[in-house]
């Protein structure tokens, strides 16, 4: 099996490393990040902190290497979705391509270029130390199935979350993961943004009274856009930010949104938030408080 991670970067590093652990998986990465790219090759892939593991596996800048893959696995930032697959849907012409991004829209922009898309969530989380390193913050779980528009056949869902939780990452196919999805969304979107705007790990949002209740009620807004579309949630996102937040999980973790912002760097806020306004707006849905935040985090990004 040969599985291209296109988008190597924190999340698609756990992948890309993880991966590299088995014997019957050839495992390529497209990054455009060339120092990141190169030291890989010369190196291999590491992760510290979770876990230990130095993957060993073929990173290039340029998509035209890229050989035949039988599987995609798209873990660039969401914005940049649409130029990743344009660039490297040549390796994907007899294979599936899952997302593991964040956000709404993902699906959309891979179906756009390829016939087989896979959707997913994943909750296993990190930072790039420097070019070829990795630190492995957050293990978490992964839940992939068919996207239904253009949907990859189920067996093969199935055979790349084999894959995936043969290599230590726990990964579970699904008949519609739609629901995970927007457990994670709603997670995202009620939770990344306060960091970003506070500068607070998620453990100290939710330790803040008054925050914690902002969370909760963007929760309440993503439930209801979720349930006008007939989704039913998988677990509650609730539980899920209290959980994140024990010291043994993510209390200390920063969030990508807050790392995009101490960076400068164009944030997530369109397809977290900014999906839940958007779906809100066409279901008659109010969602008062993600607007805000949306306006907020654009306001914060027009400051730079």
């Amino acid at each position: 099996m040969r599985i291209c991670i296109v988008g190597c970067g924190a999340v698609g590093s756990l992948f890309a490393a993880n991966l590299a652990q088995l014997d019957d998986v050839e495992v390529w990465a497209y990054d455009l990040a060339r120092d990141h790219v190169d030291a890989i090759n010369a190196n291999g892939l590491r992760l510290s902190g979770a876990g230990d593991v130095v993957g060993r596996l073929r990173a290039t800048a340029d998509a035209e290497e890229l050989p035949a893959c039988d599987f995609g696995i798209v873990a660039t930032k969401a914005m940049h979705t649409e130029s990743a697959i344009a660039a490297t849907a040549h390796a994907f012409a007899d294979g599936s391509v899952c997302t593991v991004q964040n956000g709404l829209g993902n699906e959309e922009a891979l179906a756009g270029h390829v016939a087989r898309v896979i959707r997913g969530t994943t909750f296993p989380a990190g930072r790039v130390v420097e070019p070829g390193h990795v630190q492995w913050d957050v293990k978490g779980d992964t839940t992939i199935g068919p996207f239904e528009p253009s949907p990859a056949p189920l067996e093969e869902v199935e055979r790349l979350a084999e894959a995936c939780t043969r290599a230590g990452l726990p990964t579970e196919a699904v008949a519609d993961a739609r629901g995970p999805q927007w457990r994670k969304v709603i997670f995202n979107a009620a939770t990344n943004p306060i960091g970003a705007l506070t500068g607070l790990t998620h453990g100290r949002v939710c330790e803040d009274a008054a925050l914690r209740k902002l969370v909760s009620g963007l929760v309440d807004e993503g439930k209801a856009v979720a349930a006008a579309q007939g989704i039913v949630l998988d677990a509650d996102p609730e539980e899920l930010i209290d959980h994140a937040a024990r010291p043994d999980v993510a209390y200390d973790h920063k969030a990508s949104m807050l790392q995009d912002v101490e960076a400068r760097r164009a944030t997530e806020i369109d397809y977290l938030n900014g999906g839940i306004v958007r779906f809100g707006r066409e279901l008659g849905v109010p969602t008062p408080l993600n607007e805000a935040i949306l306006a907020l985090v654009k306001g914060l990004e027009e400051s730079w």
